[in-house]
């Protein structure tokens, strides 16, 4: 079976994609792929300058613009921001597993910048995408469980865990999303997506012992990680609801393939109940009311 690579990204050009945390590892190398495929590539990170280098590295047609996924203000004024539609939104960018901190609203950091961000984002601007959503996931996600107190300050903090949490609550996201839109009748799709073990800033920041037992082995390049992601925005017929990973053992490395994720990720209660709370957290609340049906015609 042929697998999957970059050269089957096709033809790009016509097409608008934002990608968050587009200034280093993962985020770069897909930008650097989509613009040079021919897509206008949005490159929303929190460090414009940091940003515009590696812009000018990829050219093609890319724009940067400031995101910081740790300050609702910055994710509103974002999506206030842009004032045109987009085939597709990539919520690529993320911490991994920092030492315990807050966000500008305060909220526990993993949490805050890697799911409450993004769903804040996707729901400021889901009326503006035209195609596909896909949010980046990590085969990590198996640590994570969905506790009541989302910012863990009742229990003792432990950084894998938080990072678990997070990931487990993007899954959750992405699938509760499909299944919204599938409801309202829309024809956005919501795809997940996770790079197995690549060789990211955060992976090759954490030397300790705990991260590389996590890590499984030597990490695949950024260029390995990023097909997964590629895969998902990109080819044809990736159904809503799906996730794509790595096609090698446990999913830690390979080419892409729609892969399955864990049965607590797949749990539409926990989901329901974990959207009704982000809704709450970041005051975004989703226009997702089912699309009417056309009249039926008249009869003579």
């Amino acid at each position: 079976m042929t697998k999957w690579t970059v050269a089957d990204v096709g033809d790009q050009r016509g097409r608008t994609v934002i990608v968050t945390g587009a200034n280093s590892g993962l985020g770069a190398e897909v930008s650097r792929v989509l613009a040079e495929a021919g897509a206008r590539v949005i490159m929303a990170c929190r460090d414009p300058g940091k940003a515009r280098v590696v812009a000018d590295a990829i050219g093609g047609v890319t724009e940067v613009r400031r995101l910081d996924l740790a300050d609702l203000s910055s994710v509103r004024a974002f999506a206030g921001g842009l004032d045109e539609d987009v085939d597709v939104l990539i919520n690529n960018a993320g911490v991994m597993a920092v030492p315990r901190g807050v966000t500008a609203d305060g909220f526990e950091r993993h949490i805050g910048t890697n799911h409450l961000g993004p769903f804040a984002l996707t729901g400021l601007l889901l009326d503006r995408i035209r195609g596909r959503v896909v949010t980046v996931s990590s085969g990590l996600h198996v640590l994570g469980r969905i506790r009541e107190d989302l910012d863990g300050d009742r229990r003792r903090y432990q950084r894998w865990l938080a990072y678990g949490q997070s990931k487990l609550a993007n899954l959750l996201f992405a699938y509760e999303l499909q299944r919204r839109l599938e409801a309202a009748g829309r024809r956005v799709a919501s795809v997940a997506a996770h790079p197995g073990v690549a060789a990211t800033e955060g992976q090759r920041r954490d030397t300790s012992l705990q991260g590389k037992i996590l890590a499984g082995g030597p990490a695949q390049t950024p260029a390995m990680g990023a097909l997964p992601i590629l895969y998902a925005a990109t080819a044809p017929g990736v159904p809503g609801g799906a996730c794509v990973g790595p096609d090698g053992f446990l999913q830690r490395r390979g080419h892409p393939t729609l892969v399955v994720s864990s049965r607590r990720s797949r749990d539409a209660a926990v989901a329901a109940g974990l959207w009704a709370r982000s809704e709450r957290l970041t005051g975004v609340t989703y226009d997702l009311h089912p699309t009417p049906a056309a009249p039926l015609p008249a009869r003579r």
